[in-house]
């Protein structure tokens, strides 16, 4: 019986689309899976979208859409964006579906018959203004490790410290920025801490496991791993509890899940035996995942499948990150690129190439240098390799009739030293090392073909050109082989040129037949100036329509009002310094613009959620007067502002808003409220902040 291998990469969350950080790992998995087969070995790549969780359900209340139809759209733009980048999964599915319900809700018993699950009475943030406990992510406020401002419920990106969402101090919804209170619930959890001796040994005693990762792991074990929480109370986007109508799974439990049950799908579609890869001795699991993940994959995950008696996880392969010409991926510096922007605009062979150029086994981030790119893809890849084969057939094809000849390629005994080189290196995935010798066998190909001069010994020996010609194909016919992994594309298009349906590793020594070349063109031009436009501007803010519905003093500021907004689906409080131009009963009733995804700031002692707009003209303040519905979203150049992530005030400063004779454009162009152009209550001209 063949040994059966699951390979995974981590589910992509359906609330956004898939990113150039993204397809890092799902090109190295890819790569992987293919290189697998390629041995002839039984390995499926598995995958599915993420579907659950309150970020979902509060992103499909905004758009006035159903969580489903949200995910529904998620699915298929995530299906789109893998098949343009040549990404292969054996089973694509989703954590909504039935199969997932069916394994979380048996993984879920098992552990509890077990003893392995206990409710307890919890204090968790609630707020009163939504009505809701809040998840980890709509819970914001001052680390209570290092005081960093403005971090997660959950864990603090300055200091990295996890901690409570009760521990956050000065703590805001980050829905409605409404400080939270603390409530009781019943939650289950799972009891991780009993696990902790077992996941030492399984940690310490696995070969496959990066070293440099199996440091963090052991810390934390040695630190006391704590329970975990893995309910969540409605509402909530999820699966209800096995026997509860009011408690849901945590996205982080049936997330995961989604292996098994994407694996059970492919088994019930393709007729084999689930049994085999997650229940019976033998089978193989690898996960690839980003280092963000690395806490619950090694440890939470493990310790579940232990416990409800699945197979484990042998191999846990970690990554870095993606950064852009040096820097965090980020669409305030037009650094942040989706999929669908790359596809747009290039091949998909030019990523998967340049990945594969910088990816090894160590957990260390990728750069993706622009200027390194065009470099790395022509000088490397299409002066190399595709320019090398593209103009050996064409010589084949116009001066032999595409005749080949069995041959053996050109210094044979070093092509095949340097392709079990490769081989090893696809193994380890130290993908940069197998391009290093992918490129000195082009380099073979190269220097034989321009040595030999066919094109002069054509003129006196058809016979000599041919074998000249014939040993270059069969040296082509071999790189296309081993860069099948990472280019599946260009090689099933060389594959077509030599008459192969497809090829396999058996193959590297079996010369080709003789035969007639078919067609052939340009396999790869080289990349001119790659330029990608930036996101527009208004996509990095989200300025509504709000109203006034109190307005006061600033209790220690004389030229601040403090205002109380109806911002359509929740109500926030702003600080503005208008005073000098408007009484507090001026306002009340009034209609404004308001900054909604600026980071809150404290001024002179009270809190401002966000910033009312208005422009300046010498000593007279004009605020904005818009003639759109209260939660509306302003617009510019047909672009919504609606920005989700929260931006500093440095950031927005980036921005040219601007009064002209009492109109108000955003960069130069309109800014829209309701399909009309923004107005000033005041025909002024000059800056709006």
């Amino acid at each position: 019986m063949s040994r059966k291998i699951v390979v995974t990469a981590a589910l992509p969350y359906a609330n956004g689309p898939i990113h150039l950080g993204h397809l890092v790992e799902y090109i190295q998995t890819d790569i992987y899976v293919r290189f697998l087969k390629l041995k002839g070995l039984d390995a499926i790549y598995i995958c599915a979208d993420d579907t659950h969780g309150a970020p979902i359900e509060i992103n499909a209340r905004k758009q006035g859409i159903t969580p489903e139809q949200l995910i529904a759209r998620s699915y298929e733009e995530h299906r789109r964006d893998f098949a343009g980048f040549q990404v292969d999964f054996d089973h694509f599915h989703s954590t909504n579906a039935p199969e997932n319900k069916h394994f979380a809700d048996l993984i879920f018993t098992r552990l509890r018959e077990k003893g392995d699950i206990y409710l307890k009475e919890i204090e968790l943030t609630y707020c009163p203004q939504c009505a809701r406990f809040l998840p980890d992510r709509y819970v914001m406020g001052a680390c209570p490790r290092c005081g960093a401002a403005d971090q997660y419920g959950d864990a603090c990106e300055s200091c990295n410290a996890t901690y409570e969402t009760t521990e956050l101090k000065n703590a805001y919804c980050s829905i409605c920025k409404t400080p939270p209170v603390r409530k009781s619930s019943a939650h289950y959890f799972f009891r991780l801490s009993a696990y902790a001796d077992w996941l030492r040994g399984y940690i310490e005693d696995n070969p496959h496991f990066q070293e440099s990762i199996k440091g963090y792991l052991l810390y934390w074990i040695n630190s006391g791993l704590k329970d975990w929480d893995i309910s969540r109370d409605a509402p909530y986007f999820g699966f209800p509890i096995v026997g509860e109508t009011d408690k849901y799974y945590y996205v982080w439990l049936d997330a995961p899940i989604g292996y098994i049950s994407s694996t059970a799908k492919f088994c019930a579609d393709t007729g084999r035996d689930f049994a085999e890869y997650w229940e019976r001795e033998g089978s193989e699991i690898v996960h690839f995942i980003g280092k963000d993940i690395i806490y619950f994959h090694f440890l939470f995950w493990p310790a579940v499948l232990k416990g409800a008696g699945f197979n484990l996880p042998s191999k846990i392969f970690v990554h870095g990150f993606l950064t852009v010409n040096g820097e965090k991926m980020s669409k305030s510096r037009g650094t942040f690129f989706t999929a669908r922007d790359y596809l747009d605009r290039l091949p998909p062979d030019y990523l998967r190439f340049y990945y594969a150029s910088h990816l090894s086994a160590d957990p260390g981030d990728l750069d993706l240098d622009f200027k390194h790119f065009q470099d790395t893809v022509n000088g490397k890849l299409v002066d190399n390799f595709c320019n090398f084969a593209y103009r050996v057939f064409q010589f084949t094809v116009k001066n032999l009739e595409g005749r080949v000849l069995p041959a053996a390629p050109p210094q044979e005994d070093k092509v095949r030293d340097l392709a079990a080189g490769v081989l090893v290196d696809y193994e380890s995935r130290n993908f940069h090392h197998a391009v290093r010798g992918l490129l000195e066998i082009s380099d073979i190909g190269n220097g034989f073909f321009q040595f030999a001069q066919p094109w002069s010994v054509l003129k006196t020996d058809r016979e000599a050109t041919l074998k000249i010609t014939s040993s270059a194909i069969e040296l082509i016919k071999r790189l296309a082989i081993l860069y099948s992994p990472i280019l599946p594309g260009l090689s099933a298009r060389i594959f077509a040129t030599l008459g192969l349906e497809k090829a396999v590793l058996a193959d590297l020594e079996t010369p080709l037949a003789e035969r007639t070349l078919g067609p052939s063109e340009p396999l790869l031009g080289r990349v001119q100036d790659v330029t990608f436009t930036p996101p527009h501007p208004a996509s990095l803010v989200h300025l509504r329509v709000a109203r006034v519905v109190e307005a006061g003093l600033h209790p220690k500021a004389d030229k601040l009002l403090v205002l109380k907004l109806d911002a359509g689906d929740h109500q926030r409080q702003i600080v503005a310094g208008i005073r000098a131009c408007y009484a507090p009963d001026d306002l009340v009733g009034r209609k404004i613009v308001v900054v909604a995804n600026l980071k809150p700031a404290t001024l002179r002692g009270v809190e401002s959620q966000g910033m009312l707009l208005a422009a300046s003209e010498g000593e007279v303040i004009s605020v904005l007067a818009p003639e759109a519905e209260v939660g509306s979203r302003l617009a510019v150049g047909g672009v919504e502002t609606a920005a989700a992530r929260e931006i500093g005030i440095q950031d927005f400063a980036a921005f040219t808003i601007e009064a002209r004779e009492g109109k108000v454009f955003f960069n130069g162009e309109p800014l829209l409220a309701g399909g009309v152009q923004v107005s000033t209550d005041r025909p002024v001209t000059g800056r709006v902040k």
